[in-house]
């Protein structure tokens, strides 16, 4: 016969008591745990601290408001995420090969890294040959791009273009679409570095326009690829970025949220529907090595964002409602330092991303604290994956821990503070505002600064750095070789005849065109960049041209 419900709690509560009594005779010194977002862990969590039957509203099931548990139905059981490795060096001949090898390992999805010239807006023949192709791929051209995707089917690839504005990659996979008679309406993909707030707050190297005018291009991106791509992307908003700079994992999710809801209010204010353009809208996060907390952040991160389109942005359809995320595991927390050590750090920075409930998946290579990933590094960082979701079987049970007393309390106290550091960006303004005039920056380096403080006392155990330091040979370590200089070099004078032999006039045209663009708010600056690639015009020559009529994007410095 089963005991009266108050003889269950008090037989419950006596045995909390005996626990806690126990517990403190046994521990010597009890010292306080407190994560990186700053919630106070406890040593156990019971019913005491999460009861479902008061939040069932809140944990809801996968594919239903709130999604805490995930936004679609199967989650990876149905389909597992896209394995979307970052990839990028030397020539476009050169990162074909790679790219074919990565996804001839298992990747299912194209995300091409270029060259930091491109990222600084700026074409090879303006930069030194030793530094190109160093990072990344050097991609200036239409035909740069058709050859550095040769041989991958744009209608049935996904590809993610790390492009910030004016998003001169996409438009060259565009014109080269267009070559190739593949109908835009079959692409798919993202436009993965279109957060110019992010930029500008750190990534600097990404921040290639003054504010006002990368607002109003991000603000025409969004709605030409609403008009003529209706399978892209065109806003990942990202968290890395502020996350990677020293932001805490909470304050990184409030960062990113507020960009979202800015760039939403930007386009209602162009006119456009929230259910238009939020579909669309996408999100790109660190995953740190705090295990549990980093998977309570992306819970959280769920059911706020819902709240936001449904009860703030008047979105009506639930495909606004959900919070789509790529994330990739987080090269800040790996250390040159006994560099194989990184491939445990990788293992359980994506466990916790998918855990976490992700849509899509980078794991670094175990020596990109070294260099640009060796292929070698590359390669093990893919298998990481392969092994996680065929091996560990992490894909068969929809949010394993979900239900947990301490997942659900942390994620409820996760969920508070990014509301808190939310409310504090709000009340600057918002997001533009509050970046403008350095309050983000601030709050950044103020948590970077304690962070480093944990690790420079001891605090924060770094294993090989400030712990269980070893010896090392430091000539055992990967370190990827510089790009073939003869290649690059061949690469360069064959742009330079590009050039020459263009139609010169057709460049022009194109220039002044989107010259014109830029200083005529009813005309679309982004459909013009699309234009000037068709016309043969090289990165360069579109971002000069930008910068001229709407700023050099110089970032602001917050001491």
């Amino acid at each position: 016969m089963n005991k009266p419900v108050s003889e269950e709690l008090l037989s419950e509560a006596d045995a909390f008591g005996t626990w806690q009594k126990d517990y403190a005779a046994s521990i010597s010194t009890d010292k306080n745990i407190v994560n990186r977002s700053g919630v106070s862990i406890q040593p156990i969590y019971t019913q005491r601290d999460w009861n479902s039957a008061d939040h069932s509203s809140d944990l809801g099931l996968p594919g239903q408001a709130p999604y805490t548990r995930g936004i679609y139905a199967t989650m990876h059981r149905g389909k597992t995420w896209s394995q979307r490795q970052l990839t990028g060096l030397g020539t476009p001949a050169e990162y074909n090969a790679r790219l074919l090898d990565v996804l001839a390992q298992g990747a299912t999805a194209v995300s091409p890294i270029p060259c930091n010239s491109v990222f600084r807006g700026y074409d090879m023949d303006e930069s030194h040959i030793e530094l190109l192709g160093t990072c990344g791929t050097v991609i200036n051209t239409t035909s740069h791009m058709d050859r550095a995707l040769q041989g991958v089917d744009l209608a049935k690839i996904s590809c993610a273009q790390n492009d910030p504005t004016p998003f001169t990659l996409l438009a060259f996979m565009l014109a080269a679409a267009r070559r190739r008679g593949t109908d835009w309406k079959m692409i798919s993909g993202t436009s993965n570095q279109s957060d110019y707030l992010s930029h500008y707050v750190a990534n600097h190297m990404f921040f290639r326009i003054a504010l006002p005018g990368a607002r109003r291009i991000l603000t025409d991106h969004i709605e030409f690829c609403n008009r003529y791509l209706p399978k892209w992307n065109p806003m990942s908003v990202v968290g890395q970025h502020t996350q990677q700079a020293g932001a805490t994992p909470a304050e990184a999710v409030a960062f990113t949220l507020c960009t979202a809801i800015q760039n939403a209010r930007d386009c209602i204010a162009r006119g456009m529907d929230p259910d238009q353009f939020l579909p669309r809208f996408t999100f790109f996060f660190d995953v740190s090595i705090s295990f549990f907390e980093e998977i309570a952040k992306f819970r959280a991160a769920r059911r706020i964002w819902t709240g936001l389109t449904r009860d703030v942005l008047g979105a009506k359809d639930p495909r606004s409602w959900r919070f789509k995320f790529h994330a990739q595991t987080s090269g800040v927390d790996l250390t040159r330092q006994q560099p194989l050590n990184n491939i445990s750090r990788v293992t359980v920075q994506a466990m916790a991303g998918i855990f976490g409930g992700l849509q899509s998946l980078h794991t670094d290579a175990f020596d990109e604290a070294l260099s640009c990933p060796s292929e070698f590094g590359a390669r093990i960082a893919i298998a990481t994956q392969n092994v996680l979701r065929e091996e560990a079987h992490l894909t068969d049970v929809i949010d394993p821990l979900g239900g947990s007393f301490y997942i659900e309390t942390l994620t409820d106290q996760m969920q508070a503070q990014i509301e808190r550091v939310m409310k504090r960006v709000e009340d600057a303004g918002g997001m533009y505002k509050a970046v403008e005039s350095g309050l983000v920056q601030g709050m950044i380096g103020e948590s970077a600064r304690k962070f480093q403080h944990q690790i420079d006392s001891g605090e924060q155990t770094v294993v090989g750095v400030n712990a269980y330091c070893v010896d090392e040979d430091s000539s055992a370590r990967t370190i990827n070789t510089r790009p073939d200089r003869s290649s690059m070099q061949a690469l360069i004078d064959e742009f330079k005849v590009y050039k020459a032999q263009r139609s010169q006039g057709d460049v022009q045209r194109a220039l002044d065109a989107l010259a014109r663009s830029a200083g005529d708010a009813k005309d679309n600056v982004f459909g013009r960049v699309v234009e000037a690639a068709e016309a043969g015009c090289t990165h360069g020559e579109i971002c000069h041209t930008l910068r001229r009529e709407m700023g050099f994007g110089q970032v602001q410095a917050v001491v």
